[in-house]
């Protein structure tokens, strides 16, 4: 595991086209979420600590905002062949255990992950309206072998922002976790081997 963070993709980006296998069946693409007040795109795995550090959190801020026209989509980028805890069989696995209502994208080919610039496992882009990013950052300030409990305080308090027609201040702390787990020859410009301290 590497220690990584976000790269913190510019604030406005559009939101980068994506059509992926989810992980019981059926494909989903970007372009389901048209229309929603808000997109929230969570790169995750099944194995990381980090992840499971927040999982019950996933699962019930997602639950809370789906309910409020917020599309929330997980996508797994990782090198599954390497690391099969993070095959599409266990993600379905794992979907089922953890109750998540969202769906659970397999990015095989990591395209998508480097479309994104993401990093790390969690890591997450928060989209308005319009699918334009206007938070990437962390779930909140807990990690693993910490006492901060899980809120979710920092991404709830964006998209709450959004959906009160503001934007989220500029402000913004990258998320933190293992790095994405990138097939031979695939490792994005920005991937540090070396991690963050």
């Amino acid at each position: 595991m590497v220690r990584t963070a976000s790269t913190m993709l510019s604030l406005g980006t559009k939101a980068p086209e994506f059509s992926l296998p989810e992980c019981d069946g059926g494909t989903v693409s970007l372009s389901d979420f048209a229309g929603k007040k808000a997109l929230l795109v969570m790169f995750m795995c099944n194995h990381c600590p980090y992840v499971k550090h927040v999982a019950d959190q996933l699962k019930s801020l997602a639950d809370d905002y789906l309910a409020k026209d917020v599309a929330v989509v997980g996508i797994s980028s990782n090198d599954a062949e390497t690391y099969p805890d993070d095959s599409p069989e266990k993600m379905s696995e794992e979907k089922k255990q953890r109750g998540y209502a969202f769906p659970y994208l397999y990015d095989g080919d990591q395209k998508v992950a480097q479309a994104y610039a993401a990093a790390c496992t969690p890591d997450f882009y928060l989209f308005d309206a319009n699918q334009e990013l206007v938070y990437r950052g962390q779930l909140d300030s807990s990690r693993p072998k910490t006492d901060i409990p899980v809120t979710g305080e920092d991404l709830r308090a964006a998209i709450d922002k959004v959906l009160a027609g503001e934007k989220p201040g500029e402000v913004q702390r990258p998320s933190l976790g293992c790095n994405i787990k990138w097939k031979d020859g695939n490792e994005p410009a920005y991937f540090n081997p070396t991690g963050v301290s």
